[in-house]
């Protein structure tokens, strides 16, 4: 016998209906976190690539050359 004393009629179908509820929930979390994990790492690669491209960019403007030297002089 359950501790809990008798149960209501319809209660075990009730807990049964909230636990697969839960369980599904907890299932979609998992999967949506781990999509925003690996979107959020595709994000960062294409922010490093980016700011590498705008280096090189820099670079072959003499930008950044120019940038080191007024750094120098101050």
């Amino acid at each position: 016998m359950d501790a809990r004393g008798p149960e209501a009629p319809g209660g075990r179908a009730l807990r049964d209906a909230a636990e697969n509820l839960f369980q599904e929930l907890q299932e979609h979390f998992q999967a949506l976190t781990a999509t925003l994990n690996l979107r959020m790492e595709e994000m960062g690669n294409r922010i490093e690539d980016l700011q590498k491209n705008v280096n090189d960019l820099m670079v072959q403007a003499g930008i950044e050359n120019s940038m080191k030297e007024q750094m120098l002089k101050t």
